[in-house]
């Protein structure tokens, strides 16, 4: 994917951009899938992976700030990222019947994927 193609590109650190963007796609997909999971009938059976989401979303915000500013901890809370991404998705998939937990699930894989690749 070329700069010009790409603007995130353009504002961060080319080695940097899948990663970013795969976080900031997670980050979503988890806040999204935290409050619909927060509005269903049964939200008790729910509450594991409301806050896996809720941690989730958090720590690939601040995976992509710490990218964004080519921080010499980004590889170190990208390792820490790529775990808690594994953990919701491994929550997110048991909830087979909820299409925004499968979503979510997919986006914390690719993203722990991306992550696993910066922390090399």
């Amino acid at each position: 994917m070329s700069s010009t193609s790409n603007p995130t590109a353009t504002l961060h650190n080319p080695k940097y951009v899948e990663c970013i963007e795969a976080c900031n796609h997670c980050a979503n997909a988890c806040e999204y899938c935290a409050t619909l999971c927060s509005r269903e009938e049964d939200v008790k059976m729910l509450l594991k992976c409301i806050e896996l989401c809720e941690y989730c979303a958090d720590v690939c915000r601040i995976s992509s700030k710490y990218m964004s500013k080519d921080s010499h901890y980004a590889q170190a809370i990208c390792e820490t990222c790529a775990k808690v991404c594994d953990a919701c998705a491994k929550e997110c998939e048991s909830h087979t019947n909820m299409d925004h937990c499968q979503q979510c699930a997919q986006a914390c894989r690719q993203c722990a994927e991306e992550c696993r690749k910066m922390s090399r």
